[in-house]
């Protein structure tokens, strides 16, 4: 049999519907890994741009706290408690929605970062909710307020208990939890 040519016997079927189902398997399972990665990772960049805008501004508060002390003008510094902690700042972040009257958690987008003129605090509405535990109020948002730090002097012989101004924070109102 010269002539004859030989051909390997080589009939393509495809997927069996075992390895059909594997193959689905494997890649939902890959997609549900991604996803809740994702969401998390999604989490941490919101917290972590939320406390670079609260680092922000609390360096921001500091200067001016400085600049007000070197100027002898501490009567300004009650001011400061009661104030907008965005005018300090050089450049308002992009999240920032503005003043709002007696703020709740619509008076803006989730994200942003609003000012309730009534309790003049700071307020950060929490988009991500996944893994956020409110304070006592139940809200899906950080309430901060501009307080003023005091302590007893180093060096004072003083008995009557006074304390002296030495610097100002930008802290969270209530306790809150993100996970």
């Amino acid at each position: 049999m010269m002539g004859a040519s030989y051909r390997p016997v080589c009939q393509s079927r495809g997927f069996t519907l075992f390895e059909l189902i594997l193959v689905i398997s494997i890649v939902s399972v890959l997609v549900g890994v991604f996803l809740n990665r994702f969401i998390s990772y999604q989490e941490l960049a919101e917290r972590t741009a939320m406390e670079q805008v609260v680092a922000t501004v609390q360096s921001a508060l500091v200067l001016q706290f400085a600049q007000i002390q070197t100027r002898g003008q501490e009567s300004d510094l009650a001011a400061m408690a009661i104030d907008n902690p965005m005018r300090y700042l050089q450049k308002q972040p992009r999240n920032y929605a503005g003043e709002f009257y007696d703020a709740t958690p619509i008076s803006a987008e989730s994200g942003n970062w609003i000012f309730d003129l009534k309790s003049r605090e700071m307020v950060y509405l929490v988009r991500h909710k996944e893994n956020f535990r409110p304070g006592k109020d139940g809200n899906n948002w950080i309430r901060f307020r501009v307080t003023m730090k005091y302590e007893k002097p180093l060096f004072s012989n003083q008995q009557d208990g006074k304390r002296e101004l030495v610097g100002i924070l930008f802290e969270p109102v209530q306790a809150y939890h993100w996970r």
